[in-house]
């Protein structure tokens, strides 16, 4: 790979990153996510089809800021053609990589031959895979799972033969396709393929990660070159903080009240600028949970939240939450 195209990780022993999520991973959260110690973003997956017809809401999801480096862009697709060409477009927006989504498990993704629908034809994988590194002006990597069941191919045969197609990094989710999100994430696989002595790319891990202990155990017992964080992350953009501060041996920081209130606040001022009210109102609701998880009695405050329909309504809300919570002086 000629140097200009090789991947800059940062210079970290573990690389925590931001997986990629659909309607998740948005500018405005990447954002938070970045600031609470992120070293790594990938935005939403994009559908190349949509990127080759310049449909504003996936030129939107390419958006990012000059903050938000190192990031790159997801793309998915079964139509070669398509993802060939969709290459410029993404090239354009200026990322440091372009990644290939062969992970995603949802119906409407898989059974159309994307995502990870595509492990049930390992060498149309490779095939596109090798074809869209040569044809990217960016480094090219790839986000994928452990097969597509169990009884098919797992990541561990061919992850060498991806690695041949010339991409400059693999990401690995601790589950099959038929798993879709349920039973618990296997490392066992991705360490593996990390070391085996003929893989030189970065291998990332994915899966289950809440914590930071969680996340210093499966480096140290697997020694991935970074770890990406999905669900664990909604409406806890903390979590990249603690994770920084298990791997330089800091205990946990608690999150008071008031700042859940209030990177909640911004995020959502972030999303109405971003997206305009409605939208970003609608955007935020799966964030709650998280955000104020583990609050005695807020189920009332959490309907209240779901129902606001206005950016000034969800401002009432918060300030009622943090009138409600606030620590006596």
């Amino acid at each position: 790979m000629p140097s200009d195209m090789e991947l800059k990780l940062p210079a970290k022993d573990c690389v925590i990153g931001l997986s990629p999520m659909d309607d998740v991973t948005d500018m405005p959260f990447r954002q938070l996510c970045k600031e609470m110690g992120a070293d790594w973003l990938v935005t939403e997956f994009i559908a190349s089809e949509a990127l080759n017809r310049d449909a504003e809401k996936s030129l939107r999801k390419m958006r990012f800021t000059p903050e938000q480096r190192p990031i790159g862009i997801q793309v998915f697709g079964a139509n070669e053609e398509e993802l060939l060409r969709c290459l410029d477009v993404v090239a354009q927006a200026g990322p440091d990589f372009i990644d290939i989504n062969w992970g995603c498990p949802v119906r409407k993704v898989a059974g159309r031959g994307a995502g990870s629908g595509i492990l049930q034809d390992i060498p149309r994988m490779l095939a596109i895979t090798a074809a869209m590194v040569r044809r990217s002006p960016l480094p090219v990597t790839v986000k994928t799972r452990l097969a597509y069941s169990a009884d098919t191919m797992p990541v561990t045969d061919f992850a060498e033969a991806l690695q041949d197609t010339g991409i400059a990094a693999l990401s690995i989710h601790g589950r099959t396709k038929a798993q879709m999100y349920g039973g618990v994430a296997d490392w066992t696989m991705i360490g593996q393929v990390k070391n085996n002595p003929r893989i030189r790319i970065p291998v990332f891990g994915n899966g289950d990660i809440a914590s930071g202990a969680q996340a210093v155990e499966q480096w140290r017992r697997h020694g991935v070159d970074g770890i990406l964080i999905g669900r664990a992350a909604v409406g806890n953009p903390w979590l990249f903080e603690q994770c920084r501060r298990a791997f330089d041996g800091l205990p946990e920081r608690e999150i008071t009240v008031q700042e859940r209130v209030d990177v909640c606040r911004r995020h959502l001022l972030a999303a109405a600028d971003f997206y305009g009210e409605r939208t970003a109102v609608f955007s935020l609701r799966r964030h709650y949970g998280n955000y104020f998880k583990g609050l005695f009695n807020f189920k009332p405050y959490r309907l209240a939240l779901g129902a606001a329909a206005t950016v000034g309504a969800t401002l009432e809300v918060l300030d009622r939450v943090s009138e409600c919570y606030r620590a006596p002086a």
